[in-house]
């Protein structure tokens, strides 16, 4: 089985710069593959494309649509809005082979995808699916330490847009710069405590 560099890398405490795609373009993949990004995220969740990819999000927490995009050759998996240890343990179980989770036993694109045989894919898949957990809500802040420290966690990712609106008041209004910095703050020291990388969406690489 092909070894996963993303995952080495943040294991290793390095960087990793990629992008979002949610168009359904093998075109628009191979442009931004060339790009020099270390890995994309076909968007599954907020937009039209398919399940065949290599890193996906998913459209949410749920076993059979992490099981989906593993099965079908995805080298990773984003997951959203994990606001609890539970519900970071089930993503975490979802993506690995008994006994250390509950992915079943299946599926006949390994050597297509992979390169490999399946009995060496399921041997090794545990150790080379890149799993990152995406923290969007104030309550998954408020418990971040529980959550983060779920083990086989790979990366925490921050989605802003959701987060923000997490805290809106009671007036429907945003909240200030100055506390979503605070936030995001919290969120990365949470992340330090725990030693799992943090990542957050960005316009510039500045």
């Amino acid at each position: 089985m092909r070894p996963n560099p993303v995952k080495r890398a943040l294991q290793e405490g390095h960087p990793s710069v990629g992008t979002w795609l949610s168009m359904g373009s093998i075109t628009a993949a191979r442009f931004l593959a060339r790009a020099g990004f270390a890995w994309l995220t076909i968007d599954i969740e907020h937009s039209l494309v398919d399940w065949e990819t290599a890193l996906a999000r998913v459209p949410a927490n749920r076993h059979d649509h992490i099981k989906r995009v593993l099965d079908n050759g995805a080298h990773g998996v984003v997951v959203p809005m994990v606001n609890s240890r539970a519900e970071a343990e089930a993503a975490i179980a979802a993506t690995m082979y008994p006994p250390a989770g509950n992915r079943s036993v299946g599926g006949s694109v390994h050597a297509l995808n992979f390169g490999t045989t399946a009995g060496d894919y399921f041997a090794r898949a545990n150790d080379e699916i890149l799993v990152v957990l995406q923290c969007e809500h104030i309550q998954a802040v408020d418990d971040a330490d529980a959550v983060f420290s779920v083990p086989g966690i790979d990366a925490i990712f921050v989605g802003p847009n959701d987060l923000a609106a997490s805290m809106r008041g009671k007036d429907g209004r945003p909240p200030g710069g100055e506390l979503s910095a605070q936030t995001h703050k919290r969120i990365l020291q949470a992340c330090q405590r725990n030693k799992v990388p943090a990542g957050f969406h960005c316009t510039s690489a500045d």
